[in-house]
């Protein structure tokens, strides 16, 4: 099957789809004369894995040794718990963070009294935030983008 087939199939896009393949966790697949893409069953069902696991929050990472686990019939089952075990301990972390942003907002929030004044507390606040706090959360900066910035952009 082509890769729109593939793509509307498996519910990735054919731009996913290409980057899986450039980076190894879906193999090269043949060409056609014509130079297009022929991906087989096997590889959607591949795919399909992938996407469930990014759904979980798994790392390319991780998802290239889940796929290794999944291919070896030989593997032990105790490999693949132990990696599972690994990113709930990483999301438990995660959501913890989470709380300490959420909860740093919301004191901002709560400290602003959201008229027509200028002076604003939450900017004051984010301008005074701790440099360590701001490290922490700055691997988050290319994850999201403000309301804001979106209207921006419309």
């Amino acid at each position: 099957m082509n890769i729109g087939k593939l793509s509307q199939t498996v519910g990735i896009s054919a731009k996913m789809i290409r980057y899986y393949e450039q980076i190894g966790l879906i193999p090269a697949v043949s060409r056609s004369n014509a130079g297009y893409r022929s991906y087989s069953d096997q590889d959607a069902e591949r795919l399909k894995f992938i996407r469930s696991s990014r759904s979980l929050g798994f790392s390319v990472a991780e998802i290239a040794d889940l796929l290794d686990l999944w291919n070896n019939k030989n593997r032990h089952s105790a490999d693949v718990k132990q990696l599972a075990l690994s990113h709930i301990e990483k999301l438990e972390i995660r959501i913890t963070e989470l709380q300490k942003m959420t909860n740093t907002l919301q004191n901002l929030i709560n400290c602003c009294a959201g008229d027509h004044r200028p002076n604003c507390p939450i900017l004051e606040g984010l301008q005074k935030q701790d440099i360590e706090l701001q490290e922490s959360y700055h691997q988050n900066d290319s994850l999201s983008v403000s309301p804001l910035a979106q209207q921006k952009v419309k």
